[in-house]
């Protein structure tokens, strides 16, 4: 699904940036572009970040 169609930015960029680093709306601008113009996509940018982050925080094992 396009997120940012002002860059015609996919959530599925978005995912994959995440995988490779990026942890912040911040860095997913500097690299994808996102919110860098009308802005309209910051929020969904924000839960598809959010919910992805929660998903790796999630996978990892737990440290007693």
């Amino acid at each position: 699904m396009y997120i940012c169609l002002c860059h015609g930015v996919t959530d599925t960029q978005i995912e994959s940036a995440i995988d490779n680093g990026a942890e912040t709306l911040k860095a997913l601008s500097t690299e994808l572009k996102v919110g860098s113009q009308c802005g309209k996509c910051c929020q969904c940018t924000k839960r598809v970040l959010n919910k992805k982050l929660l998903q790796i925080a999630e996978a990892q094992p737990q440290v007693a």
